[in-house]
């Protein structure tokens, strides 16, 4: 049976072979840097328009898998996401699917951390080719993401990794204007707050 990270590595694999690179971000990336929480799901991040989704799409149907591309409107924060899985559950919903998540949208173009995560993202030690982003970009995106749930991840992030470069960190907040928000999720964590 392929685990839910053989899945996202193949994946971010295939889109790699049509010019599309990616990186592991959400629950997976959180475990990467020291925070283990269950996850039905994996999520990479990409920023491409959307025909470069679209080959994507094209590719995993030809490597075998099962993929649906949600396309944006203006009103959507997030430029389309594809979902790919290999299994079903008896209503035909995806199980332990990957999540391509695209940060481009064409509708609402707008500076975030996704597109310098990709880039500065490194090999996972112990895969072959599956990327992850970096602590402080990881953060970053959540800030962006802004809910509650992603303020308690910061915090926990920030207390699992104590010995990470809280002045890189608070660049790359205040680089995105999410400074405020990550003042806040610090602010739960007295010995880190000052």
């Amino acid at each position: 049976m392929t685990s839910l990270v053989d899945l996202a590595e193949r994946v971010s694999a295939i889109a790699r072979s049509v010019g599309v690179e990616s990186a592991l971000i959400g629950a997976l990336a959180m475990s990467v840097h020291r925070f283990i929480r269950s996850t039905e799901d994996a999520d990479l991040a990409t920023a491409v328009e959307l025909p470069e989704l679209r080959r994507v799409v094209e590719a995993l149907h030809a490597d075998g898998l099962k993929a649906t591309l949600r396309t944006p409107d203006e009103d959507d924060e997030l430029g389309g996401v594809i979902t790919v899985w290999i299994r079903e559950d008896e209503d035909g919903d995806p199980i332990e699917p990957v999540e391509i998540i695209n940060f481009v949208n064409p509708w609402r173009r707008r500076r975030n951390p996704a597109t310098e995560g990709i880039r500065t993202s490194t090999v996972i030690a112990d895969r072959a080719t599956l990327r992850c982003v970096g602590l402080a970009i990881l953060i970053a995106l959540k800030l962006d993401a802004g809910a509650p749930k992603d303020l308690v991840d910061v915090s926990e992030l920030l207390q699992r990794n104590r010995d990470a470069n809280l002045d890189e960190i608070r660049a790359v907040a205040e680089r995105y204007g999410l400074a405020d928000r990550l003042a806040l999720a610090m602010s739960a964590i007295p010995a880190i707050a000052g």
